[in-house]
């Protein structure tokens, strides 16, 4: 399915990063793991630097840590597309693991399907290792709260 093709963003990645670390900075603490490395029109990258805290036994990168990088690609899809109103809040998050992920890059390809006033339903294919399989794929919907005056949050 394609993405929505009218859409243009509001807030670049620069922009969006330094919005998450005003409004979310027990994200990431001392270190940068989780940020924004793209914003275009439609979508956004982006990337978990995946490290020890990150690993589960057996040196896996951790169901939960892959599900914040999916959920972080729709909250700045929605920062950046829709406004920057940190009170979007995400109402559904559904994914599937596919294979095995190790320490270092992760990036999500994350794609706008549908922006509307009140919900935004993206998609995000999450890929690592040397050749960029996807290690999971997730779908989910953002809930976007109304506009209100001075609607910038922090």
């Amino acid at each position: 399915m394609p993405a929505q093709s009218n859409l243009k963003p509001l807030l670049n990645a620069v922009q969006v990063n330094a919005l998450m670390d005003t409004v979310y900075p027990q994200l990431n603490e001392q270190f940068r793991y989780y940020e924004a490395l793209d914003v275009f029109p439609g979508g956004c990258i982006v990337r978990l630097n995946a490290g020890e805290r990150h690993l589960r036994p057996g040196g896996t990168v951790s169901g939960p840590s892959l599900f914040t990088l999916a959920d972080i690609g729709g909250y700045v899809c929605v920062l950046s597309h829709a406004g920057p109103d940190a009170l979007s809040v995400t109402t559904n998050l559904n994914i599937n693991f596919v294979r095995k992920a190790e320490a270092g890059p992760i990036d999500g390809h994350c794609r706008i399907l549908k922006l509307g006033k009140s919900l935004m339903v993206f998609d995000i294919d999450v890929v690592a290792g040397p050749e960029g399989h996807t290690v999971a794929h997730a779908t989910g919907t953002y809930s976007i709260p109304p506009k209100r005056d001075g609607n910038v949050v922090k």
